[in-house]
C-alpha cells in the first residue's frame, strides 16, 4: 500500500508535528525489514489489530487464530484487501512452533494474556499483548521475567502512551506546567445490561470450548458466556477496572511519575441487576502512594451519565493548576484561578464505549511503535515493565473489592502485607498440563 493511500485511509492529521508514519518509506518493503505477524483473538479487537497491521508498510499478517467459526470469519473478512492471505491456525501452541513470523499480537479473552505471552516469547517471537497484560498480579511479574530470560520485546496495549499529544503533555507536567501533581482522577461509564442467568448447555459446534478455557481450569458452558460476558467472571475475566480503568489508570502513573502503591481500598458492588455477573458493576478505588499522591478510579458499567461531557478520561490535580482528558489524545489545561489556558484537540475521533477502538486510530502510533521497535529503529512506549505497575493496581482494587478489605502493600513491588485472605488472590490455579512455566 501507498505511504501517501495509508494515511488518507487512516484518517490521522499530524500532532505536535508528528504523524502516524514518522519515518522515511524507501528500504521499509525490503526483506530483511518486513515485519511478519500473527494475531490471536479475531473476533472484535484482534479483527482490527489484524487489519490495522496489515496496512502498516512492510508489515504482512501471516496468521489468525481463533477457537470460533464466527470469529475466524470476522478476521479474514477484516484483512480481505490485504496483499497476503493469512492461514488459520486455531491451536496457539501449534502457532508459536513455526518459525516464519516475527510476532505474536494477543486479543484473546482476559485469562488467555499472559500465558500466551510466555508461548510466544519463549518460542522466539516479539510479543504485542492487549490490556490486562495479566489475568492476576504473578502473571505480569511473571512476563517480566520471562522477558529478561527470552530477549525479546512485550509491548502491552497502552495506546495512549504512543499518542504524540500526551507525551507532549507528560513532559509539560513534569517540566511544571501544573505545579506538582499531586491528585489523579480517573473515570470510566457506559450502559451495559444484564446477562441473564445462563443456562448450562452443549457447546456450540463452531467452538473448540476445550482451547478457549487453555489455561483456566475447566468449567460448563454456558449460553451467556461467549463471546464478551467472560469479561465479568472472575474466572476468566478481571472486571471494568482492568478492562476499562487499566488505560486511564496507566496515564495516570505515567503523568505523575508513580509505580506501586501503599495502600488500597474499593468500594462498590453489582448493584444494577441480579444475574450471573460477578464483578462490580460499580467500582470506586483508591490508590495511595505514601501520603504524596493519590489515584482515584470511578467505574459505572451500567450508568453512562458523563464526566466533563465524556464517557471515559482523567484529570490531573496540581497545586498550580489542572489538566484534564476526556478518552483520546485532546487535553486541556487550566490555571489555579481555573482559567483555561491550554486546549489540544487532535483530530482523531474518540468513542469512549467502542470495544473495538474506543480511541479510534489514533491507536495506529502505538501499532507503529511495535513495528519500529522490531526493526530497531524506536523502542516499546508501553514495555511490560509498566504494563505491570499499571495493571497490578486493578488487579489490587479487585482483591480489596472481594475481600473487604484494606489492602497495605509494599511500595518497592506492590505486593500485599499482612492479609492472608488478600494475599491467596495474587495469583491462580491452573488447568493440568496448561501451568505457565518459565
Amino acid at each position: 500500500m501507498e505511504r501517501r493511500s495509508f494515511i488518507k485511509k487512516s484518517s490521522l492529521a499530524t500532532a505536535g508535528g508528528l504523524t502516524i508514519l514518522n519515518f522515511p518509506v524507501f528500504g521499509k518493503n525490503a526483506p530483511s525489514n518486513k515485519v511478519i505477524v500473527a494475531v490471536m483473538g479475531v473476533n472484535s479487537r484482534g479483527a482490527y489489530h489484524a487489519q490495522k497491521f496489515s496496512q502498516i508498510p512492510g508489515v504482512e499478517v501471516a496468521y489468525l487464530c481463533d477457537v470460533e467459526d464466527g470469529a475466524i470469519k470476522k478476521g479474514l473478512d477484516a484483512v480481505k484487501d490485504a496483499s497476503r492471505k493469512p492461514t488459520v491456525e486455531k491451536d496457539i501452541r501449534k502457532l508459536v512452533a513455526k518459525t516464519d513470523f516475527d510476532a505474536l499480537v494477543i486479543a484473546a479473552p482476559d485469562h488467555w494474556h499472559a500465558p500466551a505471552a510466555l508461548l510466544g516469547v519463549s518460542n522466539g517471537k516479539h510479543v504485542y499483548v492487549e490490556k490486562p497484560c495479566s489475568h492476576n498480579p504473578y502473571e505480569s511479574e511473571m512476563l517480566i521475567e520471562a522477558q529478561a530470560k527470552y530477549g525479546k520485546l512485550i509491548q502491552v496495549g497502552s495506546q495512549r502512551r504512543s499518542f504524540p499529544t500526551l507525551i507532549a503533555a507528560v513532559k509539560e507536567v513534569r517540566d511544571g506546567l501544573i505545579g506538582n501533581p499531586y491528585l489523579g482522577k480517573t473515570w470510566y461509564t457506559n450502559s451495559r445490561k444484564s446477562i441473564g442467568v445462563g443456562k448450562v448447555i452443549p457447546v456450540p459446534s463452531t467452538l473448540d470450548f476445550n482451547l478457549w478455557q487453555g489455561p483456566a481450569p475447566r468449567r460448563d458452558y454456558k449460553d451467556n458466556l461467549v463471546h464478551y460476558n467472560w469479561h465479568w467472571f472472575w474466572h476468566w475475566g478481571t472486571g471494568e477496572s482492568c478492562n476499562n480503568g487499566n488505560h486511564e489508570i496507566d496515564c495516570c502513573r505515567w503523568f505523575m511519575g508513580l509505580d506501586f502503591p501503599s495502600k488500597v481500598t474499593s468500594a462498590g458492588g453489582r448493584y444494577a441487576f441480579k444475574d450471573d455477573w460477578e464483578t462490580p458493576d460499580t467500582q470506586i478505588a483508591s490508590f495511595e502512594f505514601g501520603d504524596k499522591k493519590t489515584i482515584t478510579w470511578e467505574g459505572r458499567s451500567c450508568n453512562s451519565f458523563p464526566i466533563e461531557g465524556s464517557g471515559r478520561g482523567f484529570i490531573i490535580y496540581g497545586d498550580k493548576g489542572t489538566l484534564v482528558n476526556t478518552g483520546g489524545g485532546d487535553y486541556k489545561v487550566y490555571d489555579s484561578s481555573n482559567k483555561l489556558v491550554k486546549e489540544i484537540k487532535p483530530d482523531q475521533k474518540v468513542d469512549p464505549n467502542n470495544t473495538v477502538s474506543a480511541s479510534g486510530d489514533a491507536d495506529l502510533f502505538h501499532l507503529n511503535n511495535f513495528v519500529e521497535s522490531i526493526r530497531g529503529s524506536a523502542k516499546v512506549t508501553a514495555p511490560i515493565t509498566e504494563g505491570h505497575k499499571s495493571v497490578i493496581l486493578c488487579h489490587l482494587a479487585n482483591i480489596a473489592q472481594r475481600t473487604g478489605t484494606t489492602l497495605h502493600c509494599d511500595p518497592k513491588n506492590g505486593h500485599i502485607l499482612g492479609n492472608n485472605e488478600a494475599e491467596k488472590l495474587w495469583r491462580r490455579s491452573y488447568e493440568k498440563g496448561w501451568e505457565m512455566k518459565l
